[in-house]
């Protein structure tokens, strides 16, 4: 059976080598955890380029769904995802 020694700059080394991993992990991750989950109504209508009264018309009409705090409307980004990705277009039927 053989032994290996440890000494206090091998764990110095790996403790260092293990924190610059883990801070590439974390700043690999950083831009997917910026993104918001949760918008107001003001953020809404400018990403979809929609006026009041047309975020007004999918609310009404069950098209996007949302919660109500206080005064205050907010939707979630998977729902106004898909929503976009329900009206999309489908271009290979305008040839027909």
């Amino acid at each position: 059976m053989s032994v290996e020694i440890i000494t206090k700059e091998d764990l110095q080394h790996f403790r260092r080598q293990l924190l610059e991993d883990l801070q590439q992990l974390l700043s690999k991750r950083q831009p997917a955890q910026t993104q918001k989950q949760v918008l107001k109504s003001a953020e809404v209508r400018k990403l979809l380029k929609i006026s009041p009264a047309t975020l007004q018309s999918l609310r009404i009409n069950g098209t996007l769904p949302f919660s109500k705090i206080g005064g205050t409307i907010y939707y979630r980004q998977e729902d106004i995802e898909k929503l976009m990705e329900g009206n999309k277009s489908n271009n290979q039927t305008a040839g027909l």
